[in-house]
């Protein structure tokens, strides 16, 4: 089917279509004149055939104009009868002046005779004295018909007495048109058929260089080059095929250097620490290389060539490609949050400009920043809340010293209270120091770890019995009351720590769920094992962290609730130190909370499970 089609494709069949197209219309148009004259000739030369003599009409209109009827009927009939000997005339009817019919030669329309005739033809031939001629077809019979009504003149005064009315059968006639019309037809399609034969025959033999040229440029097209077309002839032909051996050559030498070319322009921009984005003159995106797709979190490259680079780097709304692609704006940040991507990206456009000055694109090159902003963004920000929760106990110390120093010291009343309230401040003031201390060394990484394998079951029951003891020696009815729930797996379970600061951890989530839970407030802790990890949790009925905060708790300087957080002491430091030291151990820390039902803190921490043989086998050795 495919070959067939591309045979009707062919010029060789276009050229040959055309040539019987044009002897087509040709033997149509001839066909056309040939049967109109023939048609005309035959029908010219039948009327003659058919015609009544002159003195058979006047022969006619003197009976017509006889008085005695009945004789000059007679006399009709038998005129009639001897000129109806055409075998083609199917009825001769003569008519009087008063349109009565006279006489017929058809035996079978004696009836008529003595009757009035109704044929509007015979009246107006009558009435106008001229003679009235036309082609009929019987619907009945499927028989057309010649009519021919001429009228009878006395020659005595010229008066009209009468018609006759002929009607003679054309089937004779257009049978031998039509024979005649068949043969013509048959002569023609013999024709048509050699002539299409011989002219398939003729355009193939000239196509021919033309199908070696289009085969050649086919070969080109897949990177072929080793074939040439044959040079029959110094013609059209011959030079062109002459100028396709030369393209080929060209197009061979021009696609090693540009195949080069690509080959180590893939190779630089596969091996790039930056994404690389190429686009044409409109913005849309041509080139872009690995880096670059995993920069913008795409899979595929193909869901980024031919989009816009502005869609690609969701600028729309603030830039135009005229802008880009003139230069208007060289570099940008791009904070891919948005796409959930969470990258910051610096991009640098650089338009691809021809010697002519023609801009032709525009490169884009991406580097990722997100960790130099993070970092700058962090450093602000820690100075900002060093420097904020700093000035806010100096503030207070300053108030109230310079409160003393105005004479509030000879008050015995005042002066202590102010200088508790100094004290405090100065205390937080250390505290604050101490932890910035600890966490500045653990970012630098001198902090020591004083690693040894404790039974965390006993550990954690011992930090927490020393919460218990608080309770029971707080006389005080105003503080706060609270209870402790333990639920702890049976097994003990050895890990390796360092005591005091994973001590420090667990004081600083307990102080936290016995500031924010209510008086009488239950703290439930649980400890297990699962997974080669021991989970240690710390859950409290308090007011919970609202879901955007939770992202932000391990923050240094973060609060909840700044205000009740400073008025009970706390420097906003603990947790972020807590997160360090469990860092530091390798495990995690993390919290779920719902706000306004509490909040729970989880601590998983590595865990091997020790065989009673290796433990004995390690205190043998020591």
């Amino acid at each position: 089917m495919n070959s067939k089609l591309k045979f009707y494709q062919s010029i060789r069949f276009k050229i040959a279509l055309v040539f019987v197209l044009i002897l087509m219309l040709t033997l149509e148009c001839v066909g056309a004149v040939f049967v109109r004259q023939l048609e005309h000739q035959n029908l010219n030369t039948f009327k003659q055939t058919i015609e009544l003599p002159s003195y058979v009409d006047n022969s006619l209109a003197e009976q017509l104009s006889r008085s005695n009827t009945k004789k000059a009927n007679k006399q009709i009939n038998q005129i009639l009868s001897e000129v109806n000997n055409n075998n083609n005339i199917s009825e001769i009817r003569v008519v009087d002046s008063k349109s009565i019919v006279r006489g017929t030669s058809n035996a079978d329309n004696r009836g008529a005779i003595g009757q009035k005739t109704t044929d509007q033809a015979i009246k107006a031939t009558l009435l106008n004295n001229r003679s009235h001629t036309e082609n009929l077809y019987d619907n009945s019979n499927h028989t057309r018909y010649y009519v021919n009504v001429i009228p009878l003149v006395d020659n005595s005064n010229n008066n009209v007495v009468g018609a006759v009315y002929l009607r003679a059968s054309l089937e004779s006639v257009y049978s031998n048109i039509n024979n005649i019309t068949l043969v013509y037809l048959s002569a023609a399609m013999i024709t048509i058929v050699l002539s299409l034969i011989l002219a398939i025959i003729i355009s193939q033999e000239i196509t021919r260089p033309i199908e070696e040229m289009r085969k050649q440029t086919l070969r080109i097209a897949r990177g072929d080059y080793s074939g040439q077309v044959k040079v029959l002839g110094n013609d059209e032909l011959g030079q062109l095929a002459g100028a396709v051996n030369n393209l080929s050559v060209r197009v061979e030498e021009a696609q090693e250097s540009s195949d080069s070319e690509r080959r180590r322009l893939d190779s630089i921009l596969s091996h790039m620490s930056d994404g690389v984005l190429a686009t044409d003159r409109r913005g849309n995106v041509t080139i872009v290389n690995n880096m670059a797709l995993q920069l913008l979190d795409v899979e595929n490259e193909d869901d980024l060539i031919g989009k816009s680079i502005i869609d690609v780097l969701d600028i729309r709304h603030d830039y135009t490609v005229r802008q880009l692609v003139n230069g208007e704006q060289r570099e940008m940040i791009i904070d891919m949050s948005n796409s959930g991507n969470n990258l910051i990206l610096n991009a640098y456009f650089s338009p691809i400009q021809r010697e002519s000055g023609f801009v032709s694109g525009l490169v884009c090159v991406l580097h990722d920043v997100t960790s130099q902003q993070k970092e700058e963004r962090e450093r602000k920000q820690f100075v900002s809340n060093v420097s904020h929760e700093l000035r806010t106990p100096l503030t207070s110390v300053r108030s109230y010293v310079e409160a003393l120093s105005d004479g509030a010291w000879q008050d015995k009343e005042i002066a202590p209270k102010f200088l508790k309230v100094v004290q405090d401040e100065t205390d937080r003031m250390i505290r604050m120091v101490n932890d910035l201390l600890s966490l500045s060394r653990m970012d630098a990484g001198t902090t020591k770890l004083n690693l040894e394998y404790v039974n965390i079951n006993e550990l954690f029951n011992y930090i927490l019995d020393r919460f218990d003891m608080i309770i029971k020696k707080e006389e005080d009815p105003k503080k706060k009351k609270y209870t402790i729930e333990r639920y702890f797996t049976k097994k003990d379970l050895w890990v390796e720590i360092d005591t005091d600061k994973f001590t420090q951890v667990i004081d600083n989530i307990m102080n936290n769920a016995i500031k924010y839970s209510p008086d009488g407030g239950v703290i439930t802790t649980r400890l297990l094992e699962t997974h080669n990890h021991v989970i240690l949790s710390i859950s409290d009925q308090g007011l919970g962290i609202p879901r955007k905060d939770l992202g932000r708790i391990f923050d240094r300087f973060f609060r909840v609730d700044k205000a009740r957080s400073r008025k009970q002491g706390g420097t906003g430091l603990g947790l972020a130190i807590s997160k360090e030291v469990i860092n530091m151990l390798g495990g995690q820390i993390w919290v779920d909370s719902v706000e306004g039902k509490g909040s729970t803190f989880y601590i998983s921490l590595p865990y091997v499970p020790y065989e009673e043989e290796d433990w004995d086998d390690e205190e043998a050795e020591k």
